[in-house]
């Protein structure tokens, strides 16, 4: 292993033992593996796959049998690197892009790398995750940023990497008129992603003022659905991004997709939906999933950098390691959370 300063041999996690029960602990800071680099996490985001876990112990089929470190947001500075990774790479800030497929199956070899069946992905059970204050990261997934980018949105590339996978599942271009159900932190960046895209205009419904005035402030058109309902609106879509996971808006919304329109499904919500299905048959609607993303940091990167794409506006909230219980609950507390950002040196 290649080290250019003191690295300590314990470091603090934030543990989650249960639903409701997370610890702060002392664990061995990992060694990097072949071709794996060290890095020292600054800032990791909470999602709402960490506050579920939390709350329930479970996603579907993932459940939390042990111990687990939530958190797969997360960016910091290289500080070692292991056999066969380029040393040189220490002392650069990365992203960190937190599956690690195993880069030979049939879903791999084509470069569909995110449906890997044997993916390895931070803060999926038993894959411990980034509430802490190191991570060893294959060197192909911690992805250098620019000085540009504050280290908050190197860790917020990972949500935007969503948006960037669903605005490419859509095929957004010039002249597309895009509605986003839903204006939570994904939601957000998929409208910001929208029309980086080309999208002629993007609407976003919500029924959180405070999440509706910052989709306004990022240039979209908004509708308050808790006094117009979407039916109602007179809005059809070339492209429906369903962002929110709730079964009714997802109905909905399909609804009021034109003819030739495209529907892409990214909120994680129940198992099943009703399904419009005269809608989608008469009027010729492509209908996709999506499952995390593949190839996206360097265009989200890039997004950032130029501008097209803020993400700073979404960090509503700021914590210590000690306080991850904090982070996770926040939304509780405060009707306008966002985003809880985590900062593990402190």
């Amino acid at each position: 292993m290649t080290v250019t300063s003191a690295i300590p041999a314990t470091m603090r996690a934030a543990v989650l033992h249960g639903p409701e029960r997370l610890t702060l602990e002392e664990r061995p800071v990992p060694t990097p593996g072949p071709g794996e680099l060290l890095v020292r996490v600054e800032t990791v985001g909470t999602c709402g796959s960490d506050v579920h876990y939390y709350r329930h112990g479970r996603i579907g089929d993932f459940v939390v049998r042990e111990p687990l470190v939530l958190g797969h947001e997360a960016a910091g500075t290289v500080v070692a690197a292991g056999p066969g990774a380029d040393s040189a790479r220490i002392g650069r800030r990365v992203s960190v892009e937190p599956g690690t497929p195993c880069g030979s199956c049939g879903e791999c070899r084509p470069g569909r790398y995110n449906l890997c069946p044997d993916m390895r992905f931070l803060a999926t059970p038993p894959v411990d995750g980034a509430f802490c204050e190191y991570l060893a990261v294959h060197q192909d997934f911690a992805h250098e940023v620019p000085d540009s980018l504050t280290i908050e949105e190197a860790a917020l590339l990972e949500p935007l990497s969503v948006a960037v996978w669903a605005c490419r599942k859509a095929r957004i271009g010039p002249g597309d008129r895009v509605l986003i159900t839903g204006a939570g932190p994904i939601g957000l960046v998929a409208a910001q992603t929208a029309r980086a895209f080309g999208a002629h205009d993007v609407l976003v419904t919500d029924v959180l003022p405070h999440r509706l005035e910052l989709a306004r402030s990022a240039g979209a058109t908004t509708l308050d659905v808790s006094g117009t309902p979407l039916g109602r609106a007179g809005y059809t879509p070339t492209v429906l991004l369903e962002c929110s996971g709730v079964p009714a808006v997802s109905n909905e919304a399909i609804r009021t997709v034109g003819r030739a329109g495209r529907v892409v499904l990214i909120g994680m919500g129940g198992d099943e939906i009703p399904l419009p299905l005269s809608r989608v048959q008469n009027y010729e609607l492509e209908l996709t999933g999506t499952f995390r993303y593949a190839h996206t940091w360097p265009t989200a990167t890039a997004l950032v950098a130029s501008g097209a794409v803020r993400l700073d506006s979404l960090v509503s909230h700021g914590y210590g390691l000690a306080q991850a219980e904090r982070a996770l609950t926040v939304a509780t507390r405060d009707e306008t959370a966002v985003k809880a950002v985590i900062y593990p040196q402190r």
